[in-house]
């Protein structure tokens, strides 16, 4: 058996939650911001309840071609084009959701805000908020601010960067609580990547 085979290429924070037991059988996931679905070919062959949304087409039509392979009972109207800050899903319908690079994306403050909430609005009580998101921690002297807390970042790329502190605040202000310390890694002279995972209570 290739690992690469069973897992693909997820996210190596999202097989910890994994391995702590924090995503398990019977449980409603959606993954926001999905991709080409790198995260979803586990979930999917384990027979997961596996939704996603993008804004991109293209990966829509892709992740829905991997599931029509690896879970064929899943229909395609579960894996919409759609933005995180406007989803069709009603509230609370899942019991984790991922959001795997995808908040940077952010345009502004507003946008961000808008972002979190749509992504808290479809998590049920008692379920995880798995995001991972780049930010300013351990790279404050390396990053420009562009203003709106966008930034130029030593890598060459322009994204909406948040703080420790107002993670904190959001986890506060949504009324969660962290399941574990912010993590963050420093990708040399590149980048700093936070997974920021919350309960909602």
């Amino acid at each position: 058996m290739k690992l690469h085979d069973v897992f693909g290429d997820i996210d190596i924070y999202l097989f910890d939650q994994l391995l702590k037991g924090r995503i398990r059988t019977g449980d409603r996931i959606l993954d926001a911001g999905c991709g080409s679905g790198r995260n979803l070919i586990y979930l999917l062959r384990q027979g997961f309840d596996v939704s996603a949304v993008d804004p991109n087409p293209f990966a829509v039509e892709e992740v829905r071609e991997l599931a029509s392979r690896l879970a064929p009972s899943l229909e395609p109207a579960r894996f919409r084009q759609e933005p995180v800050e406007s989803m069709s899903f009603p509230d609370a319908a899942f019991s984790v959701v991922v959001s795997s690079a995808v908040l940077h994306f952010a345009k502004d403050d507003a946008h961000f805000e808008a972002m979190v909430r749509g992504l808290w609005r479809v998590l049920a009580g008692g379920g995880m908020l798995f995001t991972r998101l780049a930010t300013t921690i351990g790279m404050a002297d390396r990053v420009r601010p562009l203003g709106d807390n966008r930034f130029a970042l030593p890598d060459g790329s322009e994204r909406y960067l948040t703080s420790e502190s107002a993670l904190m605040h959001w986890t506060a202000a949504l009324g969660g609580q962290l399941l574990e310390p912010l993590k963050t890694t420093l990708v040399q002279d590149q980048r700093a990547m936070t997974t920021w995972i919350v309960r909602k209570t």
